[in-house]
Parts: structure tokens; C-alpha cells; sequence
């Protein structure tokens, strides 16, 4: 790959994967307007891997604390907020494992096409406006309401929905407070990225891809910073500025992908 499409890539992973924008409806964007070769599993994994550094790093303090809670909780034999954080997190990731693990073939077979991209991209746009006017001012989530993110996060399967985007608007419309409902889905990014890799890994080992090693190390720092970067001012901004520019653009995004669609 060139410098420019490696940079490209890993900026766009890095920033759409945590804002409510859609990663999907992004990276199906250079490869529609220009004739890149397709980066390959390996360098997918390469900026997952570098997203899910950024995410740990930023909260690497909750992940000290879920460690040393868990740990206490398994001496003592009682429950610690830690570790009860740890079960509602791992109870809302299950939903996406089971589906992902389920639809992952007939998802990429149907549902990777611009027009489900771009109707999605506006479809989950009106309803984050929708729940954005419903936030309240939860800044705890209850074991129901990490369950029903989680059922909610399986609708990120579709492409074009943001897995950031759907678990915001769930949180949102249960009444959490925006910089809570941000927090919530970003610590649940975590266990998905790593799960997503995963998959992708698996994949990895059935082809004879050659590994260029500067390429994906690049990919992993530039996906890591500019991640970071974009967790730090989402949640520093989010209750000043709410969802409406995020929902703007997800309109405007989505209408550009209808014209490339029927332009085509």
C-alpha cells in the first residue's frame, strides 16, 4: 500500500471508531472514490489493534481498578462496585458475541452493499437525535440497562450503524447523562474490538497474505493516537455539545452515499 492510503485508513479507524459517525460508512468511502487495493485482514487487525490500545490506555485507571476490585471480591467473597462494573460490562457484551458469531457470514454476504451503508448511516442518525433529547441525568448503569445496550449493540452488525452510535443512543434513551452513556460504550468497546480482532484473526489463518510489518506498525501507532486523541475530546465535549453535529453529519454522510450508490 502507499503512505497515503495507509495513513487514510488507520486515521479513519481511529477517529470514526469511537465517535457515533460509523466506521463502515467511512472506509467503504476510499475505496469508492479511489482505486486503492484492498488494505487486507492483516492491516484490519493492525488498526483494531491499534484502537483497542487506545481505548485501555485511556482508561487504563477503571482497568487497574476492575483488577484489584475482582481480586479483592474473590478473597473477601462479597461483591465490590469493580468487579459488579466487570459483570454488567461482560452481561452487555454477550448479545453481540452470539450474533456476531452467528450472522458474521450472511452479514458479509447481504448487508455490505452502499445503500444498506448509507440508509443506516441515516436511520440510526434520527434516532440518536431522537434519544438525545431524552437524556437525563443517570450516571449509574443497572444490570437491566447493560443488558438492553447490549441487545441494542447487535444492531451494529449492520454497517453503517456505529457500534459507538447504537450503545450511545441506547444509554441516552434509558436516561443516562451523555458523558455516562459515552463512558459506558467506550469501556464496552473494548471487549468487542478485542472480539472483532479476534474474528478477523481466525479469518487471517486460512490465506497466504504477506506481512509487511512497517505497514501495520504504522497503521497500530496512527489508529492508536488519533483514537485516544478523539476518546479524550468526545467525552470532554460531549455535554457541551451534544449529539445534533454528529447526527448533521450522519445525514449529510448518508445522503453522499446514497448519490455514489445510484450514481453508479
Amino acid at each position: 500500500m502507499e503512505w497515503l492510503q495507509i495513513i487514510t485508513l488507520a486515521l479513519l479507524q481511529g477517529i470514526t471508531e469511537f465517535l457515533p459517525i460509523s466506521s463502515s460508512a467511512h472506509l467503504i468511502l476510499p475505496s469508492a472514490l479511489t482505486d486503492w487495493p484492498d488494505q487486507g485482514l492483516a492491516f484490519d487487525v493492525a488498526v483494531h489493534l491499534g484502537t483497542l490500545l487506545a481505548v485501555c490506555g485511556y482508561f487504563r485507571a477503571e482497568l487497574g481498578s476492575y483488577v484489584s476490585g475482582t481480586i479483592e471480591s474473590l478473597q473477601q467473597q462479597r461483591m465490590t462496585p469493580p468487579l459488579e462494573e466487570v459483570l454488567k460490562l461482560a452481561l452487555a457484551t454477550v448479545p453481540v458475541v452470539l450474533c456476531g458469531f452467528l450472522l458474521k457470514d450472511w452479514i458479509s454476504q447481504s448487508l455490505r452493499s452502499i445503500e444498506v451503508i448509507a440508509y443506516a448511516t441515516i436511520g440510526f442518525g434520527i434516532l440518536l437525535a431522537l434519544a438525545d433529547r431524552r437524556h437525563g441525568t443517570i450516571e449509574q448503569v443497572s444490570f437491566a440497562a447493560a443488558l438492553t445496550i447490549g441487545l441494542m449493540q447487535t444492531l451494529a452488525l449492520i454497517p453503517g450503524t456505529s457500534r459507538s452510535g447504537i450503545t450511545i443512543t441506547a444509554a441516552l434513551w434509558l436516561g443516562l447523562s451523555r458523558t455516562a452513556a459515552a463512558r459506558f460504550s467506550f469501556l464496552l468497546a473494548i471487549p468487542t474490538i478485542a472480539g472483532a480482532a479476534l474474528l478477523i484473526l481466525l479469518d487471517l489463518r486460512t490465506q497466504a497474505e504477506p506481512v509487511h510489518w512497517g505497514e501495520l506498525a504504522a497503521g497500530t501507532s496512527v489508529a492508536a493516537i488519533s483514537a485516544y486523541l478523539c476518546i479524550n475530546a468526545f467525552i470532554r465535549l460531549v455535554e457541551r455539545t451534544g449529539m445534533m453535529p454528529y447526527v448533521y453529519y450522519r445525514l449529510i454522510l448518508g445522503t453522499v452515499l446514497l448519490v455514489i450508490a445510484f450514481s453508479g
